[in-house]
C-alpha cells in the first residue's frame, strides 16, 4: 500500500483532476489523499474574516463567487449528465451549509467547520469522476479517524486504530479517497492541522497503516537545492535523510510542511517528492540514509524579527537564560535561533504577534533592541562537529553579505546566518555559487 498526496495546485481545476485519475490508474493500492483546489482555502478564510467582522453581505458575495466557480468546474468535470447533477448537488449542498453561518453567531468552532469544506468538496469530486469512469475506489472520511488530542498533537493511537476500521468497512478497493488537513479534535469538533497539514495528513496515514512509501505530489519536481525564485539553475535533489528534509522544509523550502517528516521518520517510511506536471521526473527520495560529506542545499525563512537582551547582570548569573525562555513560553512564540555572550542573549522569531507584550517583559532584565525584516539562511548537509573546512566555505562565500547571526552545532545537519532581508537574494546566488558551482 502506497499514500499519494496530492496538494491543491495538483487537483485545481477539473483538468487538474482528470490528469490525477489517469496518474494513479494504475493497477497499485493507494490511499489518495487531496487538499482543497487551489484557493479555495483562502476563499474560505475570507468568508470566515467577513463573518466574525459581522459583514454578511460581503460574506454572501465571496460564498456565491466560490459557489459559481464550483459549478463551472463541476460541469467541466463530467461527462454524463448523471454526474453532473450529482457534483452541482454536492456544490449546492456544501454551500448551503456555508451559507447556513451568515444567519446563525459565528465563532472559532464554525470557522474551523467552514474551512473543513473545500477538503470535503475536492474530495467527493474526484471520487464521483473515479466513478463515473469505472474506476475501484472507495472514499474515506478523514473526520472518521483522524484526530488530535487535547494539546493539538496527532493521536498516533486513536489514527491506526480507526484508520483500519475504515478501510476494512470499505472492504478490498484499489484506490481510497481521503481528505488532507482536516481532522476532529479531542471533543469530536471539526479541526484541521493548519495550513499546509495535507503533508501532515499523508505522513500521519502512511505510518498508521505502514505504507510502503508515502508520494507528495506537487508542482515541482522535487526539493532543489536552491530557491528557484531567486537563483538560477537551481537543480533538483535526488536523495535527502529525513533530517535534511526537516531543516529544509523548517527554515523555507515550501514543497514540504516542516511537521510532515516526522512521523515518517519514526516508522521508517521513505517519503518521495514528486511533480504533478512531470510524472515520470525522479523527484526526491528522503529516507533514513545519510549522504556523507556533502553539502545538499540552501534555504531561507522569511518574516524573522530579532531580538537582542542585554544586561551586565547577566555574567555569571545562573537562571537569566530561563527567566528569558519562560517569556517566550508564555506568550506562545518559538523561537528559531540563539546566539548568547557575557553580557547578553540574541533570539529570532518568526511570529511577532505578541512583540511588544514580549518585549515589555524582557525590560525588566536589561536593554532590548529589536530588527525586524530579517531572513534566516541556512546551508543543509552532513555538517558533523569533526568535519573540516565547511564552515569556511560557507562563510566565505558570504564574505561581502553583513551577517547578523550565526548559529553553528546545534545540528549535525545545518549552519544558520541571520541577515537583513534586502541581502536575502544576493546570499542565496553566493552560496549556490560557491557551494554548487
Amino acid at each position: 500500500m502506497r499514500v499519494l498526496k496530492f496538494g491543491g495546485t495538483s487537483v485545481g481545476s477539473a483538468e487538474r483532476m482528470k490528469e490525477v485519475a489517469a496518474l494513479i490508474n494504475d493497477g497499485h493500492q493507494k490511499i489518495v489523499v487531496l487538499s482543497a483546489m487551489s484557493g479555495t482555502t483562502n476563499s474560505l478564510v475570507e468568508i470566515a474574516d467577513n463573518l466574525y467582522k459581522q459583514d454578511k453581505d460581503g460574506a454572501n458575495e465571496l460564498i456565491s463567487t466560490l459557489e459559481k466557480k464550483y459549478e463551472e468546474e463541476v460541469n467541466t468535470l463530467y461527462a454524463s449528465d448523471e454526474f453532473k447533477q450529482k457534483g452541482l448537488e454536492l456544490v449546492r449542498s456544501h454551500f448551503e451549509f456555508i451559507k447556513s453561518f451568515t444567519i446563525d453567531m459565528f465563532t472559532v468552532f464554525e470557522e474551523k467547520a467552514i474551512l473543513a469544506q473545500g477538503e470535503l468538496m475536492s474530495t467527493a469530486m474526484f471520487y464521483f469522476y473515479l466513478q463515473e469512469n469505472g474506476i475501484d475506489s472507495a472514499l474515506l472520511p478523514a473526520l472518521d479517524y483522524m484526530r488530535i488530542d487535547k494539546n493539538n498533537e496527532p493521536d498516533a493511537s486513536y489514527i491506526a486504530e480507526n484508520l483500519k476500521i475504515a478501510l476494512e468497512a470499505q472492504g478490498d478497493k484499489g484506490i481510497y479517497i481521503t481528505q488532507g488537513y482536516i481532522c476532529r479534535n479531542a471533543f469530536g469538533e471539526i479541526d484541521n492541522l493548519q495550513r499546509g497539514g495535507s503533508d501532515y495528513s499523508a505522513s500521519l496515514i502512511g505510518a498508521a497503516g505502514m505504507a510502503d512509501e508515502i508520494q507528495i505530489w506537487t508542482d515541482i519536481d522535487g526539493m532543489h537545492n536552491n530557491d528557484p525564485r531567486y537563483v538560477e539553475n537551481t537543480k533538483s535533489i535526488s536523495e535527502l535523510s529525513f533530517d535534511e528534509a526537516a531543516e529544509l522544509a523548517y527554515f523555507g523550502a515550501k514543497i514540504l510542511h516542516p511537521t510532515s517528516v516526522l512521523p515518517a521518520k519514526l516508522a521508517n517510511i521513505p517519503v518521495r517528492l514528486l511533480n504533478t506536471m512531470e510524472p515520470k521526473a525522479p523527484g526526491t527520495l528522503i529516507s533514513s540514509h545519510q549522504q556523507k560529506g556533502r553539502m545538499a542545499a540552501v534555504a531561507a525563512k522569511d518574516g524573522i524579527t530579532a531580538i537582542k537582551i542585554k544586561s551586565g547582570r547577566m555574567l555569571l548569573a545562573y537562571g537569566f537564560l530561563r527567566k528569558v525562555f519562560e517569556i517566550f513560553e508564555s506568550y506562545k512564540t518559538p523561537i528559531d535561533m540563539i546566539t548568547t555572550s557575557e553580557v547578553g542573549v540574541s533570539v529570532t522569531i518568526d511570529d511577532d504577534k505578541n512583540l511588544m507584550e514580549i518585549v515589555d517583559d524582557l525590560k525588566k532584565y536589561g536593554t532590548v533592541d529589536v530588527d525586524h525584516d530579517q531572513v534566516i539562511v541556512c546551508v543543509v548537509g552532513d555538517l558533523v562537529a569533526d568535519a573540516k573546512g565547511y564552515a569556511h566555505r560557507i562563510l566565505d562565500a558570504v564574505k561581502d553579505v553583513p551577517i547578523r547571526m550565526i548559529s553553528y552545532g546545534g545540528s549535525n545537519y545545518n549552519i544558520s546566518m541571520l541577515i537583513n532581508a534586502n541581502d536575502k537574494k544576493k546570499a542565496l546566488n553566493l552560496l549556490s555559487e560557491k557551494l554548487f558551482n
